[in-house]
């Protein structure tokens, strides 16, 4: 139990800020006035209670400090870091037991802070306040990595497209099919939302992503999804999808350089698994056997 944590202490609490920062003894000598069922004694005790744990909390919140400032993240388990963003919204509050009850009920550290505001507000303990730090900190993180492959030729391989990525998008519980459009050095031009939801082969219309292609004057494109099973393995009907899009691009001349599916820390490659070259072999047969004599 918290130091005068019961609800004549909790009344007593609230009439004090209303004194502001007053030296404690002017303090219980005012509320003694004020209140007169507290004793001048009872009211400096129960000061001296709240400021001692307070001191000792921020103590706890230093030692936080000191661990990243020396060590970086490496030494926190998923349970101290979302302790130590709560902190920054609560800075004379213990937050441990806020933070183990987010991750238990959001099931890790990416889906707590990617979960909505609303979402983190129905953790107890969690207040407007905390819930912004902890979806900003989801968002500059986005940011960061947008930020960080502008202007670089950085989608050579599946992994940087799964490194670039997996953040924003292993932890959704809906499916999400993303396109990034290029240009010749492989640099990001844009990267765009089309569909939400179940993936089918009707949801996903390879026109409407042409289409968007030309406008960006894209020359090559990287297909992503997620599967919110976190099993990244391909399903018939990705497969399906692949190869219809594939076929699309080539008509207009642009290189499709992977479709990656994204799972739990890990994800599939159809570029790796050699499909994409196999899809664009096929038109290239397909194509010259139509205009065969």
């Amino acid at each position: 139990m918290l130091p005068c944590a019961d609800p004549e202490i909790e009344e007593f609490w609230m009439k004090r800020s209303a004194f502001g920062r007053l030296p404690s003894a002017v303090i219980s000598i005012l509320l003694a006035a004020v209140g007169g069922q507290w004793s001048a004694v009872v009211i400096s005790r129960c000061l001296m209670q709240k400021e001692k744990w307070q001191n000792r909390g921020e103590g706890h919140r230093q030692r936080l400090r000191d661990k990243f400032a020396e060590g970086g993240l490496d030494r926190f388990s998923d349970e101290e870091l979302v302790e130590f963003l709560l902190t920054l919204g609560t800075p004379r509050k213990d937050v441990k037991l806020q933070a183990r009850e987010a991750l238990k009920k959001l099931g890790s550290l990416s889906g707590v802070l990617s979960a909505p505001i609303p979402k983190l507000m129905e953790i107890s303990g969690i207040g407007p306040k905390n819930a912004l730090y902890l979806n900003l900190v989801h968002h500059v993180a986005a940011r960061y990595l947008r930020d960080g492959v502008k202007s670089k030729n950085f989608f050579g391989s599946s992994k940087a497209v799964f490194d670039y990525l997996f953040h924003s998008m292993r932890d959704l519980k809906r499916e999400v099919f993303r396109v990034l459009y290029l240009n010749r050095k492989n640099e990001l031009i844009a990267d765009q939302d089309v569909f939400l939801g179940s993936l089918t082969g009707s949801a996903v219309y390879p026109r409407e992503i042409m289409t968007q292609a030309l406008e960006y004057k894209a020359a090559a494109l990287v297909f992503v999804h997620n599967h919110p099973s976190g099993d990244p393995s391909a399903s018939a009907e990705d497969r399906k999808l692949t190869k219809d899009l594939v076929w699309a691009s080539q008509l207009l001349m642009i290189q499709v350089l992977d479709h990656v599916i994204i799972g739990h820390n890990t994800y599939y490659s159809f570029a790796d698994d050699g499909l994409i070259q196999k899809s664009i072999k096929e038109f290239q047969q397909a194509f010259q056997s139509s205009v065969s004599p």
